[in-house]
């Protein structure tokens, strides 16, 4: 049987780095590690690379789905104490990019798998694994939805959580592309004469500020929930006002782009925003107000989803944080968190989703990312613990 930490480490020196989002030989690597142990499974994709995996077997389709995402963000070699895709193992890490984000997830399924195997055990899954979770979906978890690959059911995503809490749930997100015109005049003369495109585009953001003070209502049990989640996330992160980051609006003006010459107002400002948005918040209420801020500009494309949450009372989360409690002990409970991820889509197909993996979370996306082993051992014996329920 493989180790884990092997397992994790081998998957982090094959890059998939998304952009550009080539993950053909993560996902044969998979196939063959599944194929070694007795699972079946199909590979779909593109022409270029872009290629997911999900297992198949016979009879009835299996009432537990197991998701991971083999892409990773970029990384560049400058500031790493180990080459960012070296997959060092220490006495103590993993090393390298993806390792928390998220292949050492991948990593815990595959060996809870052959676990069971080599215990003559059934796996009562299906196993997906998707290409492209950093820049959407579009080509992974979304077109396997699409192909109707995917059967609703329940669903554990592998992704990085604290170690006690699973989580339940997500702010949704609203991406909007805006381009806005101003009336050029010679820059000495502003703003007196002329407006300038860029300024309206500060304009809307100082309506943003302010909308990122509202706090919306919400249910008292998903309130406590909250309650809950930011402290537990501010604990792992060591972030004040958490709190106020899952009951608000949050926002970045990502990209500005605008301008022609330093001494000329401003004829066009193109402005990539996006927006967390809190349990609470109408999302058509909340383009129509920043539509309405915007006088000189216009929403050129947007995307948007809705909050998510599963129900802290399913048999799902009970299972996974029996499980959980099993291994770690201490209080175990369920939180929401900020960040997106395929759990939206899931849960907009009609899966019922809970997101339960290994990692070193403040390392995630960051420079010398790395996952700490036992968390990797522990995370595949809570997914052992998982299926066995299922079967």
């Amino acid at each position: 049987m493989r180790d884990v930490s092997r397992i994790c480490a081998d998957l982090v020196q094959i890059h998939s780095e998304n952009p550009p989002g080539r993950t053909d030989a993560v996902i044969e690597y998979i196939r063959s590690f599944l194929t070694g142990i007795g699972i079946r499974s199909l590979i779909s994709g593109n022409a270029g690379g872009m290629c997911n995996l999900v297992t198949t077997g016979k009879g009835k389709p299996p009432r537990l789905l197991f998701c991971g995402h083999v892409d990773v963000v970029p990384a560049l070699d400058s500031g790493w104490t180990y080459p960012p895709f070296s997959g060092i193992i220490d006495n103590e890490f993993v090393h390298g990019r993806g390792a928390t984000d998220m292949k050492g997830g991948c990593a815990s399924i595959l060996a809870a798998c052959e676990a069971l195997v080599n215990k003559n055990q059934e796996i009562p899954a299906t196993l997906a694994f998707v290409c492209d979770e950093e820049t959407g979906g579009e080509n992974g978890i979304r077109r396997l939805l699409a192909d109707k690959a995917l059967i609703p059911c329940d669903c554990l995503v592998a992704e990085p959580t604290p170690r006690r809490h699973p989580c339940i749930g997500q702010k949704g997100l609203c991406r909007l592309d805006m381009e806005f015109s101003g009336t050029p005049a010679h820059g000495s003369l502003y703003p007196a004469v002329g407006t300038s495109a860029i300024m309206e585009v500060m304009t809307l953001l100082d309506h943003v500020r302010e909308l990122n003070k509202t706090e919306y209502a919400v249910d008292p049990s998903l309130n406590e929930i909250i309650k809950q989640s930011s402290a537990v996330l501010s604990q792992e992160f060591g972030i004040a006002g958490v709190r106020d980051v899952l009951k608000r609006l949050t926002f970045n003006p990502g990209i500005i782009r605008g301008g022609e010459k330093a001494n000329v107002v401003a004829q066009h400002c193109a402005l990539e925003l996006e927006l967390r948005v809190p349990w609470g918040c109408s999302i058509p209420e909340l383009i129509a107000s920043l539509q309405a801020h915007a006088i000189h500009g216009r929403i050129v494309s947007s995307e948007t989803h809705s909050p998510s949450i599963t129900d802290p009372a399913s048999p799902l989360v009970a299972i996974t944080c029996d499980a959980v409690k099993n291994i770690y002990g201490g209080e175990v409970f369920p939180i929401v968190q900020w960040a997106a991820s395929d759990a939206r889509h899931l849960r907009a197909a009609g899966f019922k989703v809970i997101e339960y993996g290994p990692g070193e979370i403040p390392s995630l996306h960051a420079v010398n990312e790395r996952t700490p082993i036992d968390s990797l051992e522990k995370a595949s014996l809570v997914y052992q613990a998982v299926m066995t329920n299922y079967s």
